[in-house]
Order: C-alpha cells, then structure tokens, then sequence
C-alpha cells in the first residue's frame, strides 16, 4: 500500500496522499469529493501524471483521485464528436475517430501518453496548434464533479450555444482546482489532407524566430516548429535522428492545404526562410521523411531528461517578439552558468526553455531554479505569459501574481471561493 500511494504522489512534485481512489465512474467520483468534503480533507484529481509543473501532484494529507480508469470513447460520426472519459490518452481518442475518417486536432508532444482529462485540466495544446487551435477550441460538453460532490453537465453536441454564462470555458485550464472533469464532448474535423513539409537549419536560433515572424505574416502553416542547437544534439545523443549536430536551430514547417495551394505555401515559406538567411532547407511530401523531423522534435523531451535534472519552462510571447524572447533566453543562459536548450511551438510564440542542471549539486540546482525565475520574468515583461500550455501548477504560481496583477489574481480566487468555499480542490496549485 506505502508503495502504492507513492505511485500516484507526483507528476513533478512532491508530497503523498493518505489515500487513492482510483474512481470507475462519475458516481465513485462524487462519492469520494463528498467524503472529502465532509471531512475537510484536501483532493487532487490525477489523469495520466505526465505533466510538467506539478499540477497533479499529491498533498501530504489529502486523497488523490486517479481517472485512469474512465477511459470510455464513443464517436459520432453524425455529430463528428466523440464523447470521451478524462482517463482516456489523446492518442486513443485520436484513432478512435481516425476509424471514422475523422480527426481530433489537439496533439501536445506526449500524445501518446497524456490524457484527455489533464488536457483538459491545462487546455493543452501541441505541435498543429498554430493552425488548429488548442484543447478548448475542441471542447462542445463537459460533465464536472463540483467540491461539495455534486454533477453538473456543461454544453452538448450542438456546436452552437449562447445560453447563460460561458461556465463551460471556466473549467478548462482550471487544473482541478473549481471541480473534477468526469467527461466531456469533444469536437471532431475531418482528417487531416496530406501535406508537404520543409525543412531550414541556421545558424542562430535569432534568425530561425525572424523566418517564423514573416512566415505567420503571409501563410498560415500547420506546424512551425524550433529546436536549438542543445536540443538537437540532446536528441542525437539519445537516439539518432540524422539531425546536423552543427547548426544553431532547425525550423520544421508543414502546410496541409489541399492542391496546388500546398505548394504555394511551401514555396512562400521557403523564401521567407531563404530571407532570413536560411543556411539550408529542403521540402518533401514523402510522410516517413517529414516524420523523422517531427519526431525529433517530439522526443526532445525525453532526450533532454536523460542529461540530469531539468526544469520545464513554458513560456509565451506575441510572435513577434519571439526574437527577442529566445535572445533573453539566451542571455540568461549565460548569465546564470547553466545549459538552456529551447524547442518551441514557434508559430504561437510559444516556447519551451528546458533548464538542465545537475541535481546533485545545490549550487548548480540554485543557479537552475534562479534562471527559472527569470525566464518567467523575460516572458512577463515582453507581455507574454509564463505558460502558454502546461498549465501554472505549483512550479509557476509563485510567477502568477506578476502577470496577473492584483485586481485579476482577486477576481480568480473570488471565482475560485465561489465554487471551492472550503478549498480542498487541489490546493496549493495554481493560486
């Protein structure tokens, strides 16, 4: 049992519940906020644990509420929807509408093993963002679980609707901290057309963002992703790619639009990168070729954690200001002595910084934490934000009130008192 709660006590964090409820349904959900709520006893809702800043990680003394278990999909095709439990992974949702010639857009880089609950929980978004929106430009229906256990159900299959307050839109990004997700019905769109995707190495992460800002002034691209020079090494280093270990940055870039169109954009992308002073680039519309890109970026993650400790920044600024952003980034870097390796959603101007130091060494792991820190406050002052989709957890929210200012950090504990009067909803995160 010891072990067992160990298990569910983090996703990043630390602490350990007293107990964990690894719910079937919507009513041993309720049973147990009830309980919970009767006693006064804190509770943290958990998806799959993948998330990087600490959103589902468990209080000393509280329970944690696995929905692993509720993985119940159900398309219709009809409505182009597919109604789906929180413990299913995006993966699963997406073959299962896939069966059906139908596609659910949001693809965060753990596609194949986050879930749609802690999706929803931080309206996650992905590498086909820049074009198709993130997690809550999907979302038609919710089921919630409120703190004092009672079920409410948000929305439906209509695409359209207006009535009342948008309390649907409230929830997601909540982190569990106003109620536990139990369902939702997500909005489908057909498949994805094959595309073409191109390809430009540089020689500074700088002019790889100036080719992204004149790219989003003139196409719009399905994907328009950046990884640093420390990422593609750190992804070579852990499982070959073919990726030039010499180059400062590698933009991936795809354009989905039907017919000639496709070419079009390509060959506008291309120039816009030939502009900026690309040092090579190449296109192709050959899938397993484009994929080997693309799942160099997906896995900088994981190639990244294997070199020591690291600190998941997730920040986000106007994509103009991207050049400026990864040049703070930069700077910091330097300054504070520790490796930065930077991959990003580049098209939204969302990027991720990845701290790398060595965990057994305090100084190494205090210059990390101080760069954190500043990264967030780069981001804060270039108007951006301190995550654009990890969510603020409990490893940002020391960052919150500075980006929120005072009158909107009340009016969110004002919402989060209203529906959590006696706080026992994942407290400690977010606010």
């Amino acid at each position: 049992m010891e072990k067992y709660r160990e298990d569910f006590a983090r996703d990043g964090s630390a602490g350990k519940p007293i107990a964990v409820v690894r719910a079937e349904d919507a009513a041993q959900v309720q049973h147990a906020v009830r309980w919970a709520a009767e006693h006064r006893v804190p509770v943290v809702p958990r998806g799959a644990g993948t998330g990087l800043s600490g959103g589902s990680s468990a209080v000393d003394g509280g329970i944690t509420i696995s929905l692993d278990r509720m993985r119940a999909i159900e398309i219709d095709p009809a409505c182009q929807v597919a109604i789906v439990e929180p413990g299913a992974l995006n993966i699963e949702v997406k073959r299962a509408a896939a069966e059906l010639g139908l596609w659910y857009p949001p693809d965060p880089s753990s596609y194949e093993i986050c879930s749609i609950g802690g999706n929803l929980a931080t309206n996650a978004g992905g590498l086909c963002c820049v074009k198709y929106g993130v997690t809550t430009d999907y979302v038609l229906g919710m089921d919630v679980v409120l703190a004092d256990g009672s079920l409410v159900r948000l929305g439906g299959k209509q695409i359209k609707d207006v009535a009342g307050l948008s309390l649907l839109k409230l929830f997601i990004g909540s982190e569990g901290t106003l109620g536990v997700i139990t369902r939702a019905i997500l909005r489908l769109i057909p498949a994805q057309t094959a595309g073409a995707t191109l390809v430009a190495s540089f020689a500074t992460m700088k002019a790889a963002s100036e080719a992204v800002v004149a790219i989003r002034s003139t196409v719009r691209a399905s994907m328009l992703e950046l990884m640093d020079s420390t990422s593609i090494n750190a992804v070579e280093d852990w499982r070959s790619h073919g990726l030039d270990r010499t180059i400062g940055a590698l933009l991936i870039a795809q354009s989905d639009a039907p017919g000639e169109a496709c070419g079009a954009e390509i060959a506008t992308m291309l120039a816009c990168c030939e502009e900026a002073g690309a040092l090579e680039a190449f296109t192709t519309t050959e899938a397993d070729e484009a994929e080997l890109f693309v799942s160099a970026r997906r896995n900088a993650f994981h190639a990244l954690e294997a070199r020591g400790g690291v600190l998941f920044e997730d920040v986000g600024v106007p994509v103009p200001l991207l050049p400026d952003l990864v040049d703070g980034v930069a700077t910091i870097a330097t300054r504070a002595g520790v490796e930065i390796a930077v991959v990003a959603h580049a098209g939204d101007g969302n990027t991720h910084p990845i701290i790398v130091y060595d965990a057994t060494d305090p100084d190494s792991e205090a210059r990390a934490r101080s760069a954190f820190d500043e990264v967030m406050a780069l981001a804060i002052s270039l108007g951006g934000t301190i995550t654009g989709e990890h969510g603020v957890g409990r490893a940002k929210k020391g960052a919150l009130p500075a980006q929120l200012g005072p009158d909107v950090l009340a009016l969110t504990r004002r919402v989060k008192d209203a529906l959590d009067p006696l706080g026992i909803l994942n407290p400690g995160a977010v606010l």
